[in-house]
């Protein structure tokens, strides 16, 4: 049997009873990080005798097939990684879908999950999310990643690193509307937890006021559909922060239009009267 468990996001109360039986009866356990499960095995103050087998995004691909043969022996496999749910951007989803596939039996172990904690915690909708991992890393291809999720109904969820944080909130702002709600949710369950929520405009505010550590979540409000349409303004600022990311404003152009559903010409003329109102403010 494949065994996906929860592990906690911080705080070790959170841990079930089903966690720490699997970590004492499994066999195999398959781990993110073997020096985190050690500390976790410690927190938890349960002990095991498994063989413990890194399981990691880097090494995933060339891990499953001996994972595989494990189970096919007969053998139950116990999943986790350094925190919230396997599979959820982080290693389980491939190995679950091959052991199906080999008609292995799979369980799963509910637990913590920093994507419901964080929608949770932002007090936007969740009658309706979708989860989105992390956004990528360079500014045209986050600022594009961003445009395409602009009319998004569903509250978003995503994953981002601290240090690319603000460029983060500044695109969406600049692709969702600067007075879009949403919430940073940081070190949830720990000690240093702290959930500021507000207008993308106040959250690129103040995280561009400190230092930012620790484990993001990102939670984003929808887009209501009788939100009026987008302002030239908008246009061009989408523009600019695409050129500023190294487009040619032809490219730039073409894109914003094509995210938008705008007419490239409408978008161009937006520039050109940007244009004439900076020459006649210098």
């Amino acid at each position: 049997m494949l065994i996906l468990s929860g592990v906690p996001l911080g705080n070790p109360l959170d841990a079930s009873a089903h966690l720490r039986e699997a970590i004492e009866q499994t066999p195999f356990i398959a781990a993110e990080d073997s020096r985190k499960f050690a500390r976790l095995c410690q927190d938890l103050g349960v002990t095991h005798s498994a063989k413990v087998i890194s399981f990691f995004e880097g090494n995933e691909g060339e891990r499953i097939a001996g994972l595989l043969e494990i189970l096919k022996s007969g053998s139950d496999l116990l999943v986790v990684t350094d925190a919230g749910m396997p599979g959820i951007s982080d290693p389980g989803y491939r190995l679950s879908r091959e052991a199906i596939a080999a008609d292995i039996q799979v369980k799963v172990l509910p637990g913590p999950s920093a994507v419901t904690t964080a929608l949770l915690l932002s007090g936007l909708p969740t009658d309706r999310f979708a989860f989105d991992g992390f956004p990528p890393r360079t500014q045209s291809a986050r600022l594009t990643w961003f445009e395409h999720r602009a009319k998004e109904e569903r509250t978003l969820v995503l994953f981002e690193a601290p240090h690319r944080l603000v460029e983060s909130l500044t695109d969406a702002a600049a692709a969702f509307g600067a007075d879009r709600e949403a919430a940073i949710c940081r070190e949830m369950t720990k000690r240093y937890e702290e959930t500021v929520r507000g207008t993308l405009a106040e959250l690129v505010a103040w995280a561009s006021s400190r230092e930012i550590l620790g484990e993001i979540s990102l939670v984003i409000g929808g887009y209501t559909p009788d939100e009026s349409a987008i302002t030239e303004t908008a246009i061009i600022e989408l523009v600019l922060a695409r050129e500023s990311a190294g487009e040619s404003r032809k490219e730039a152009i073409a894109e914003v239009a094509k995210a938008h559903n705008l007419q490239k010409r409408d978008v161009f003329n937006a520039m050109v009267a940007y244009k004439s109102t900076d020459k006649i403010a210098e």
